[in-house]
């Protein structure tokens, strides 16, 4: 099997779960898909070293989230048009209605806070994972987490129970 075999194997395996964190990370299909493929030539610029690693998988996220925050310095901020969101016009147990709030709130934090959320709630990673995945400290997750549930709060006041439970959990582990 040659360099490029054993790396479109890794992509076929991989690429669901490395497109569904830039995704989250993003917000946006398109852009996340960018990501992604930004993500997979630099892995693929190593792949020679990375194909007798253990897990490449580690690195391939690692080498997303890092572009991704890349990206986030570099873009120019703009604001986006949007339509301040109804007072109470839906029932706050329509799951569909729950994601685009949780999303667009998401969308609103800091880069570094937003991949803290994905990896630890999303990725269901642990602190120390998330922490070796953003190259820092186990108490700065714990921090950026905690800023970051803050803000989701402040953002979206319908999902605090939600976010209490999250908090909770993390408390109980």
């Amino acid at each position: 099997m040659d360099r490029n075999d054993s790396f479109r194997e890794f992509v076929a395996a991989h690429q669901q779960g490395l497109m569904r964190t830039a995704y989250l990370l993003t917000g946006d299909a398109h852009q996340a898909e960018d990501l992604l493929q930004s993500a997979l030539l630099k892995v693929f610029g190593r792949w020679f070293r990375l194909s007798r690693v253990e897990y490449p998988e580690a690195y391939a996220r690692k080498v997303l989230l890092n572009q991704y925050i890349s990206w986030r310095r570099r873009r120019v901020r703009a604001e986006l048009p949007t339509a301040d969101p109804p007072d109470r016009l839906y029932s706050s147990e329509d799951s569909t209605i729950v994601r685009l709030v949780m999303r667009r709130a998401l969308m609103r934090l800091p880069p570094r806070q937003r991949a803290v959320i994905v990896l630890r709630y999303y990725e269901d990673r642990t602190e120390r994972e998330t922490a070796e995945l953003l190259n820092c400290s186990v108490g700065t997750v714990k921090s950026q987490a905690h800023y970051a549930l803050a803000r989701l709060r402040e953002l979206a006041p319908e999902l605090a129970p939600k976010l209490s439970d999250l908090e909770a959990e993390e408390a109980r582990r």
